[in-house]
Parts: structure tokens; C-alpha cells; sequence
């Protein structure tokens, strides 16, 4: 079964609770910049975020620099952003939330 595309006023309302995530410049993904402490900080945050990519099956498009993560979410299966972009978003914001553990 095909992933749906969200429209405009789908997308809108799904952006409403994650401050943080933009459109990206082409419209078709959205993207947020995260800044850590250090480049362990940021290691371990995207260690976490692909620990949940893999099991949502929806791998993000990302980089990574010293300190800085930039991460940009789209489903190319849907040609555009999909409830499979924003609800790992979700997830990733939680995951700010959440305490760390050792």
C-alpha cells in the first residue's frame, strides 16, 4: 500500500506541536538543527535517533558536525513529507526530553 503524500493543511496542523522542524527549501522534507555539548554528545543523540529509525523502518537523511546534527525527513516513497516523517520527528523531539542512560 502507498504511502499518502499530507496535504498543505495536513502538513500545517502535523508542524503545529514540533517547534523546532521547518519546511525544507524545497517543500518536499522537513529539517531541524540540533546543537550538543560536544561531539559525544552528538554521537549518542544520533546513535538514539538510529535506534528509532530502524525500527519505524524510515531512515532519515542527515550530517553531522563536531557538535551539530542537522536532520531532514521525507518520504520518497510519497513524493513529499508523510505522517512517517512526522511521527519519527516526534519521536526525535521526545528523545530531548527523555534523561539519557548509561
Amino acid at each position: 500500500m502507498p504511502v499518502a503524500r499530507l496535504t498543505d493543511a495536513e502538513l500545517a496542523d502535523a508542524l503545529r506541536p514540533l517547534p523546532g522542524w521547518r519546511l525544507d527549501a524545497d517543500g518536499q522534507g522537513i529539517a531541524r538543527s540540533f546543537a550538543f555539548a560536544d561531539f559525544v554528545g552528538a554521537f549518542g543523540f544520533m546513535s538514539r535517533v538510529a535506534l528509532l529509525a530502524e525500527r519505524a523502518d524510515h531512515h532519515p537523511e542527515w550530517s553531522n558536525v563536531y557538535n551539530r546534527v542537522e536532520i531532514r525527513l521525507t518520504t520518497h516513497d510519497a513524493g513529499g513529507i508523510s505522517r512517517r516523517d512526522i511521527a519519527l520527528a516526534a519521536q526525535i523531539d521526545a528523545l530531548l526530553q527523555a534523561p539519557e542512560t548509561s
